[in-house]
């Protein structure tokens, strides 16, 4: 299996490459230069079988040769350990025809433990494979930051920055990333909004001789392993309500698209979706592009679903390669145009390729606030803001065809004030992390600054 940029200027490369790199070295995202298909027999049969299977085998479909099918099985039955719910992943049946799939039962209680966990184990076997320690930097919404510490912490190979934006993400989730003890990880408050956080990791990753200095990799969704384990519950809870014998909907709480896209990775792989919905809170770039064929950044508004407060989302980029029929020469013009204007038109051929499996919706702050409570008392589900979006998007589109399954990306114990507010009920932390605000935080507070970043990125690495 050989992996390609989305705009064209790099070689192609292995998987161990792609999964090292993170970030293709011409600034684009490797996608497969094909992508690995399951017949219907094959999906039928991950019917019931433990989750770590249906993983080493979706995975694997990505790795190829490079990874042994025992070494991979052994990784993902480890990483899936981890989760303290048996099934790893299960579903909820809250109406008829409707499920919500329970993504949060990872170590940091968000749906990104689900992909990081065997990240980290990826990690360990390639670079103890070539002798090398590499330095991983991520830009974090609320999530991505938590579980990365979670699953890299104290590991001998990799050391670890995870950059968020200081007051704009709960308590909760900065504690995930801000008490880990382990000398490999670094926590950066940095004085912007998500998308200041990862425009400073881009810039980073374009210094080519910081980015060698270090061996700098990246572990947001920007890593196509990352997408490829986030296939993984598609299957799984797909299977479970019907496929392939009948095709699936899904909607999904969206702001870097990376979990979205996930489910348009399991559909190309043979995977019978009917209609992913990709839905936003007010920061709704997504739903716009969607709807509207505009991709435009506006103004980051502070909401409840701080990890999706986005207006530049990263894997947009692969959906828009793949709809363009995978021309890079477009792709980077659309890109650049994006980096420098803010705003880009999709061509009505591609947008009419996106829409043929996407749905974009928008939610407020209010009916978030609403969907809590009515879900909570039509269903006994406590859900925390995340999934409230994806279900009050779920009832925004019309003839949305069932099964439809919402992907619950959060604990609602990560936002307790908000969900108490509007639930008028507490969640409470699971036992492992009950002890989480009394443990003594650490983190660097730096200015929104590429420059400062660089130097607090070399120093760490180098330290």
């Amino acid at each position: 299996m050989r992996y390609i940029s989305t705009r064209g200027g790099s070689p192609a490369v292995g998987f161990a490459d792609a999964v090292l790199a993170g970030l293709a070295p011409d600034g684009g995202l490797y996608v497969p230069e094909a992508w690995p298909q399951f017949s219907a027999d094959e999906i039928r049969g991950f019917l019931g079988r433990p989750y770590h299977e249906v993983a080493a085998a979706v995975i694997g479909a990505f790795a190829g040769d490079e990874i042994p099918r025992d070494v991979l099985l052994e990784m993902c039955r480890e990483a899936y350990a981890t989760f303290n719910h048996a099934a790893v992943v299960p579903l909820v049946q809250v109406a008829p025809g409707a499920f919500i799939a329970e993504l949060f039962h990872g170590p940091s209680l968000a749906f990104k433990d689900v992909a990081m966990q065997i990240l980290a184990r990826l990690y360990d076997h390639l670079l103890g494979q070539e002798g090398r320690v590499q330095t991983i930097l991520c830009a974090t919404s609320g999530d991505t930051g938590g579980a990365a510490v979670e699953a890299f912490r104290g590991r001998k190979n990799v050391k670890v920055v995870a950059l968020f934006p200081q007051g704009r993400i709960s308590e909760v989730q900065r504690r995930f990333m801000t008490t880990a003890e382990e000398a490999n990880v670094g926590c950066v408050a940095v004085a912007g909004t998500f998308d200041d956080c990862q425009a400073i990791v881009k810039d980073i990753f374009a210094d080519q001789a910081l980015r060698q200095a270090v061996d700098l990799s990246g572990v947001n969704s920007i890593n196509f392993a990352r997408i490829a384990a986030q296939a993984v519950y598609y299957f799984t809870t797909a299977v479970a309500v019907g496929a392939p014998d009948r095709a699936v909907s899904f909607c999904v709480p969206s702001g870097n698209f990376g979990d979205a896209f996930a489910g348009y990775v399991a559909h190309r792989m043979g995977l019978p979706i009917q209609r992913i919905i990709a839905a936003t809170n007010a920061n709704d770039i997504l739903a716009r592009a969607f709807e509207e064929g505009r991709y435009a950044r506006g103004q980051v508004q502070p909401t409840i679903s701080p990890a999706m407060d986005i207006q530049a989302a990263s894997n947009f980029e692969r959906l828009y390669f793949e709809a363009a029929r995978r021309d890079a020469v477009e792709t980077t013009r659309a890109f650049q145009a994006f980096g420098s204007a803010g705003a880009i038109d999709v061509p009505p051929q591609a947008l009419a390729y996106m829409r043929e499996l996407f749905r974009g919706v928008s939610v407020s702050e209010d009916e978030i606030r609403r969907t809590i409570l009515s879900t909570l008392n039509e269903t006994g589900e406590l859900i925390d803001p995340h999934t409230a979006v994806a279900v009050a998007g779920l009832g925004k589109v019309a003839g949305t065809p069932d099964p439809v399954i919402v992907l619950s990306t959060a604990h609602p114990a990560k936002f307790p004030e908000d969900v108490t507010e509007a639930a008028g009920l507490a969640p409470e932390l699971p036992r492992g992390a009950a002890n989480l605000a009394a443990r003594p935080e650490r983190f660097d507070a730096l200015p929104a600054e590429a420059t400062a970043i660089k130097a607090y990125v070399r120093a760490f690495a180098e330290a």
